[in-house]
């Protein structure tokens, strides 16, 4: 039996003792959420027309929206900012320490600077109004106290006051950064509606990742042509299409008439199946051994949805020829469009 661990008096780790802990931490995390889920509603029950007001003067801004903050306040800030940009507003975010070193420069006539301070008294932020004004950019102050000094110098106030922080101690910036937070959020869901920002839209701004390629990617961009695409006709040797099949290296040859027009698709399946029913491969056409009238699909679909089609489709099959005016101009293959990163 190897050695076992000596703890001080009392402190042992019994499971019971640990059961209790746990159910303690959750009932507070618990209270915690409802507590931050009660002070929105009420934000949300009282907000009045200059958060309507502010919505307009985003939407109708002809430079960026220059969200500005220090600590706590200043993180949210700048999430406010990198959630506009991605979803059609140009925006930055500003250092209030660094904006009086220098980066007030980033700041022009054109711009709406949103002003991110819960106090209302941050030195740091209040000292940058004379200079908004000097520049002549609107300035929207969102905080907490309506009478504070940011509020009386700015030319928008939105009041996120919430009535305590679930910090025990009233003291740590909690419920009120999840109000700006939860504010910038709106804001941002409004403005993207007024200007009807679409998904193709926003994929234009993400196009890494998963997500960029399930809104960009094209059946076109994926499917195999050229060298990679195997044709052959209807009344194709057999073994001939075997080795068009291979040289492409492909699962498959897409079967045309002599119009070029798609009348069926061989893959490595049909050959099997056609081998194993004793049937001689030697005086055999590839119609003989298609299947007629395969799945097909079309360039401009996306590619997302051209996998969904695959993994609905009633048949597990691992490619579909992509046709244009009933003739094949590509196949599209399972495994390149799980390759692609599509999920």
């Amino acid at each position: 039996m190897g050695v076992q661990p000596v703890w001080p008096h009392g402190a042992a780790p019994v499971q019971g003792r640990r059961r209790a802990v746990s159910t303690d931490h959750l009932t507070r995390l618990q209270q915690v959420l409802r507590d931050e889920a009660g002070a929105l509603t009420t934000l949300a029950d009282r907000l009045d027309d200059a958060f309507a007001l502010a919505v307009t003067w985003m939407h109708e801004c002809k430079g960026r929206v220059v969200t500005c903050g220090v600590g706590k306040s200043g993180h949210i800030a700048a999430k406010a900012s990198a959630t506009l940009s991605s979803t059609g507003t140009p925006s930055v975010f500003m250092h209030a320490a660094e904006a009086v070193h220098g980066d007030l420069g980033m700041v022009t006539a054109q711009d709406l600077v949103l002003v991110y301070t819960y106090s209302g008294e941050t030195d740091e932020l209040v000292r940058l109004f004379p200079s908004f004004r000097q520049i002549g950019a609107r300035v929207i102050t969102m905080t907490g106290r309506r009478q504070s000094s940011a509020a009386h110098l700015a030319d928008l106030v939105l009041d996120v006051n919430v009535e305590r922080e679930v910090c025990p101690h009233n003291l740590a910036p909690t419920t009120s950064t999840t109000a700006m937070l939860a504010v910038s959020d709106a804001l941002a869901v409004a403005v993207m509606e007024a200007r009807n920002f679409r998904p193709e839209d926003f994929a234009k701004f993400h196009p890494a990742g998963a997500l960029g390629r399930r809104l960009t990617l094209r059946v076109a961009d994926t499917m195999r042509t050229g060298d990679d695409l195997a044709i052959v006709g209807e009344t194709t040797p057999l073994l001939e299409a075997m080795g068009v099949i291979t040289r492409a290296g492909s699962g498959g040859a897409c079967v045309v008439d002599q119009a070029g027009r798609l009348t069926g698709f061989v893959s490595d399946g049909d050959l099997r199946r056609f081998f194993l029913s004793g049937k001689d491969a030697r005086t055999a056409a590839t119609k003989d051994a298609m299947s007629p009238s395969p799945s097909t699909i079309e360039q401009d679909m996306l590619a997302f949805e051209a996998l969904e089609v695959f993994q609905n489709h009633p048949r597990k099959i691992g490619e579909m020829p992509v046709v244009y005016h009933e003739r094949p101009i590509g196949l599209l293959v399972l495994k390149d469009l799980l390759r692609a990163g599509l999920v």
